[in-house]
């Protein structure tokens, strides 16, 4: 698979071996930066498939960059680095990071580290949306509860009365069920 790849590297002589590396692969490098600078601009602009650092040391700037993309644009980060300290390898997996390599980049290591990457990324994501998805899910359940009990309060349903009623609305209305709750519950509290 042919992936777009952005290169972050302050030393040109190390960035122009990791580019030869990645044409090798059959990868393309849509963009070189010599620093985090303005990273998350750069990475909206140039759309790369992943983002590739390499550095001595990630410093708070570059962390602050990469939260910035993970945050507004997700997409998987190789960081090499000399750093082996644990706290900053848990500061960079905290930021986005998706491999943390110690001891510099072997040329021939490049494949499988970005493929790792790359899977790591994507399951992060799928238990991420997974999530969100059973987190709206949950806040939809609790707009309906809610909308429920006040169908059962004003109008003396029970809760099997309420739900119908709800269900019934939202069929007439080919609406969703949580936004006839919703709008139960607006109306409600400009009566109340």
């Amino acid at each position: 698979m042919t992936l777009k790849v952005m290169i972050v590297d302050d030393v040109v002589e190390r960035g122009e071996v990791l580019q030869q590396a990645l044409l090798r692969a059959g990868h393309e490098v849509v963009a070189y930066l010599p620093s985090t600078f303005d990273l998350h601009r750069q990475v909206s602009v140039f759309k790369p498939d992943i983002v590739i650092i390499d550095t001595d040391s990630p410093d708070r700037d570059t962390l602050e960059n990469i939260i910035l993309v993970t945050r507004d644009d997700p997409r998987p980060i190789v960081m090499f680095t000399n750093d082996g300290e644990g706290e900053k390898i848990r500061a960079a997996t905290q930021a986005g990071v998706s491999a943390y390599v110690v001891d510099g980049m072997a040329v021939e290591r490049i494949g499988p580290i970005i493929d790792a990457a790359v899977a790591r990324f994507e399951q992060y994501y799928a238990l991420k949306r997974e999530f969100d998805d059973v987190e709206e899910k949950l806040a939809d359940r609790k707009v309906i509860e809610r909308a429920k009990g006040l169908l059962m309060k004003s109008r003396g349903f029970s809760e099997e009365e309420a739900y119908r009623a709800l269900r019934k609305r939202a069929m007439e209305n080919n609406a969703r069920l949580v936004d006839v709750a919703r709008q139960l519950i607006a109306v409600s509290g400009l009566l109340a």
